[in-house]
């Protein structure tokens, strides 16, 4: 639901109820994940998708069904060979859709609402458990604070604001059991926790036209982007006005001074020494997701002579994806962001970089599975 969270906060702050299918387990090949969202309203308008068009026809059914009568429905959705494509998964694999009422001013709103500002939180929602708990929400602050109830019982409420914020420090979106153990948190509920984050980084550090296209391919991925570069005449609002910012420092002390993560992705593409080594020096000792440099196999071959004598391990140097992006005869400036953004993504989802057709491992990898280094 929070992938269309602007569209549906406009909707609850003009007091209008809508129901919202969303995708709450998936197993098998399946083109979207959990928390992806069709909603629609009183009108019949519907924003959003869960699946790419499969079952869209038959969620928008239940959504128009439940805005009705107010009851939360759960549903499954596999592979049909007789009417596939009316109600079912053409890839083969299954997911289960909760569909549920959002009033303007219950606890789903209220998050949308943070949505929309950009602010950091999680939202527990009931998917499995007594019917008349489905659909229920948390709101979980980054502080721990929450907001609303799961039914009723202050331990589950604490247990699930706990589980959920663990998930909100990690940046996921997950399924969480509460309850299980039969204790004081009484019937186990199933519940989606979304998070929603501030978008991943992307720096590039080297204000030229391979930047300019790498900066567009960022945007175009979601991420917020800075360009740095020590060159004035360069690092201009005018040659890079896609850019959240532009920054003119020098790139090794720019990121001594910035804020990074575990998401952050470092492109360097200046190729000059006296700017990729100290900045290279101090990007791969940071617990950052992916750091490339760009050059030919003989720069990259002095590069790594040079940072070696700065004292980098191989173990750190193994982290430096060099020269940067996947082997797609990229020439142009488009083609080679094009070369990177995909090795970017490869490296977050796990992916292998080969040609589909030659491999036979599952088209959609589980996320959680990759390891960005």
């Amino acid at each position: 639901m929070l992938d269309i969270a602007d569209r549906l906060h406009q909707w609850a702050r003009r007091g209008r109820a809508f129901a919202v299918a969303t995708v709450v387990s998936v197993s098998g090949s399946a083109p979207r994940g959990p928390g992806a969202a069709l909603a629609v309203d009183h009108d019949g308008t519907a924003v959003g998708s869960l699946s790419g068009g499969c079952v869209e026809g038959v969620a928008y059914d239940l959504c128009r069904q439940v805005l009705h009568d107010g009851r939360p429905v759960r549903e499954r959705f596999g592979y049909a060979d007789e009417d596939a494509f009316a109600a079912g998964l053409t890839c083969g694999g299954e997911i289960e859709v909760l569909v549920a009422r959002v009033e303007p001013d219950d606890t789903a709103a209220r998050a949308l609402a943070l949505a929309a500002r950009g602010t950091t939180f999680a939202l527990a929602q009931v998917v499995d458990g007594p019917a008349e708990l489905l659909g229920r929400s948390l709101l979980v602050h980054p502080d721990g604070r929450y907001e609303g109830t799961l039914g009723g019982r202050p331990e589950r409420d604490a247990t699930a604001a706990a589980e959920a914020g663990a998930l909100l420090d990690a940046g996921r979106t997950d399924t969480v059991v509460v309850g299980a153990d039969g204790g004081r948190c009484g019937a186990p509920l199933t519940l989606l926790v979304q998070t929603r984050t501030p978008p991943p980084r992307l720096i590039v550090f080297g204000a030229i036209d391979f930047a300019a296209a790498l900066v567009r391919m960022g945007k175009f991925l979601g991420h917020r982007v800075t360009v740095c570069d020590a060159r004035a005449v360069f690092a201009t609002r005018a040659r890079f006005p896609e850019a959240d910012e532009v920054v003119v420092d020098w790139p090794h002390r720019y990121l001594a001074r910035t804020e990074v993560d575990a998401r952050t992705v470092l492109c360097v593409l200046t190729h000059d020494a006296k700017f990729d080594v100290p900045l290279l020096v101090r990007a791969l000792r940071l617990p950052v997701a992916y750091v490339g440099a760009m050059g030919s196999r003989r720069t990259h071959e002095d590069r790594e002579r040079r940072l070696r004598e700065a004292g980098l391990t191989d173990g750190e140097l193994a982290r430096l994806h060099s020269p940067v992006g996947l082997d797609i005869g990229a020439r142009t400036p488009e083609e080679t962001a094009v070369s990177i953004a995909a090795e970017i993504v490869a490296r977050r989802r796990g992916g292998s970089g080969a040609p589909l057709t030659d491999t036979q491992t599952p088209i959609h990898h589980d996320g959680r599975t990759a390891a960005l280094r």
